[in-house]
């Protein structure tokens, strides 16, 4: 199981050089890397760093933020999508990361809905050329993004299989599938197939696995009985020592130290 440490939170205590972290994640045995926004981030340096420690990068968020419920707003969206994707593209990422947008006032969800996949529907070729995927991640309004349109699993996988294009799937993150009160084994039911990317955060807190009520094994075990092969995003705030909370949290998701050749 390959897990990918967002660098955004992670080792960010320990050092405030996003490369450092990139170093730091790979003296922790890890694989993979993830961050937030790429604008901020010096690309350059990342590029060779990656090089050097050999790390993949596995994510990162489309920028601008698109608001992908208004049909209105589809040539900004191609247009963020497009410049993402060619970063991507260069740092090798596999996928890149769109969100919903708020809720509209006086606009009908059924009018959101069908906004989102047209829009996805649009920016899908830009990813397909690029051999990027653009992944689709609902957010939980409860906790952490009130007035978001798109807080719900179901609604995003049907909104996949509707868009029906092989670059443009769903991030499954528990964190805020936990926080909206869903269970995975209903929500993802046999739909494993349009999850690009899971990303984890324990609840209440979105703290390292280990850290709150999530019984963790249990959905690696749902995961893993459905069929899913790809990475685990850890995007969580560290509740102290970067390191020790990866430690925790390969035990909480029932890995041993050593069970990946990654794991010193």
């Amino acid at each position: 199981m390959l897990l990918s440490a967002c660098i955004e939170w992670i080792f960010k205590n320990e050092h405030d050089d996003v490369c450092d972290r990139v170093r730091a994640a790979r003296k922790a045995g890890l694989g993979a890397v993830e961050f937030h926004q790429w604008r901020n981030k010096p690309l350059d340096d990342l590029e060779r760093v990656l090089g050097e420690t050999g790390l993949h990068l596995t994510s990162f968020i489309v920028e601008p933020r698109c608001l992908l419920v208004d049909l209105n707003a589809q040539a900004a969206t191609l247009a963020a999508v497009g410049e993402s994707v060619a970063v991507a593209k260069r740092l090798n990422v596999p996928a890149v990361v769109l969100a919903s947008g708020p809720i509209l006032p006086n606009v009908p969800r059924s009018a959101h809905h069908h906004a989102m996949v047209q829009n996805l529907r649009a920016a899908a070729p830009l990813a397909e050329d690029a051999g990027v995927t653009v992944i689709l991640e609902p957010l939980n309004t409860r906790v952490d993004h009130p007035g978001l349109y798109l807080d719900s699993t179901v609604e995003g996988l049907d909104i996949i299989e509707e868009v029906d294009r092989p670059g443009v799937k769903l991030l499954y993150d528990m964190y805020h599938s936990t926080a909206m009160g869903e269970s995975p084994e209903e929500v993802l039911g046999d739909r494993i197939h349009l999850v690009g990317h899971v990303q984890v955060a324990d609840s209440p807190g979105r703290r390292e696995p280990g850290s709150g009520n999530i019984d963790w094994p249990q959905y690696m075990r749902i995961l893993k009985a459905k069929g899913y092969a790809g990475a685990i995003g850890l995007e969580y705030r560290p509740t102290g020592d970067s390191l020790e909370s990866i430690r925790l949290t390969y035990k909480s998701l029932g890995l041993r130290d050593g069970a990946d050749p990654r794991w010193p």
